[in-house]
């Protein structure tokens, strides 16, 4: 199939591209690395009336550090996380969670903030955005909003960005020097879309855990952090036994829902096998696994 016929607008500012998301509204979609939207188009799942082409807009790039605070443009793409010293060294889970995303030929061209924007219950960045305490910044043209990654990811594909707003950056607090991380995911083939994949960041002193976060995605319609393993896990060290308390209280934070390829039950059980797997990582100076 080809593309519905549409408009095309190149804009080198936020507040122009503002403009046009006013004044088109639900006709109207944004371009960044295009790696989501060009295929919908060409399926016609979606067929807007006009195209804003965001890639002109300088602010929107970069990674910086500033304030104690890590700052991701919206059009920063994947590989450039990937090979980021900065990342590496002030979020290393994004660094960790980078090789996963998709492929190199999408890695190349598609940006952290479409897959934010988007907001892919089974994307590796929505569920690391959560567990690293992430802040977005979307902007109307005339003024900047800032929302908690928490309270950004409401349900299936749907976010709090509003109408008319356009997502700028991301922020993230710089981790303290007890600070681990680890990352991985359950996919059919490398590269495809995670069965069931979790994030996880923790303070580990002196052998014990606290300030948890545990992160899943493929599981629910949003990234789901895990407060009740979070809660039999911090205090604790390398205990097999706080390992399967957190594991059997799982079934009390994930609502697991079944696919074409995967049942319910089987991504709750695959849930538990990750949860060993990243914690023993998190516990041995953290990484991917």
């Amino acid at each position: 199939m080809k593309a519905a016929p549409f408009a095309y607008k190149r804009v080198h500012s936020v507040a122009e591209a503002a403009v046009l998301l006013q004044e088109n509204g639900e006709q109207a979609r944004v371009l960044a690395g295009g790696q989501t939207l060009l295929a919908t188009l060409a399926m016609r799942l979606s067929e807007p009336a006009l195209l804003v082409d965001i890639t002109g807009i300088a602010e929107l790039k970069g990674i910086s550090v500033s304030a104690n605070r890590l700052r991701i443009g919206a059009l920063v793409r994947h590989v450039e996380i990937e090979r980021s010293e900065l990342i590496a060294r002030h979020a290393p889970l994004l660094a960790l969670a980078a090789p996963h995303v998709a492929h190199a030929a999408i890695r190349n061209k598609g940006t952290f903030g479409g897959s934010l924007a988007f907001a892919d219950p089974a994307a590796e960045w929505p569920a690391c955005t959560l567990a690293l305490d992430g802040e977005l910044a979307m902007s109307d043209g005339a003024k900047v909003r800032r929302v908690a990654a928490k309270d950004f990811f409401l349900d299936l594909y749907r976010t709090d960005l509003q109408p008319g707003e356009l997502l700028t950056a991301v922020e993230f607090p710089l981790p303290g020097p007890d600070r681990r991380f680890a990352f991985s995911e359950l996919a059919r083939r490398h590269g495809d879309y995670a069965i069931v994949g979790l994030a996880m960041a923790g303070n580990v002193a002196g052998g014990t855990l606290d300030d948890l976060r545990i992160v899943y995605f493929g599981i629910g319609s949003t990234p789901r952090r895990a407060t009740h393993a979070e809660a039999a896990l911090n205090g604790t060290g390398d205990s097999k036994e706080a390992a399967r308390e957190a594991q059997a209280v799982l079934a009390q934070d994930l609502t697991p829902t079944g696919d074409l390829t995967t049942s319910a039950e089987t991504k709750l059980h695959l849930a538990g096998v990750l949860l060993r797997r990243v914690l023993a990582s998190l516990l041995s100076e953290g990484g991917s696994t």
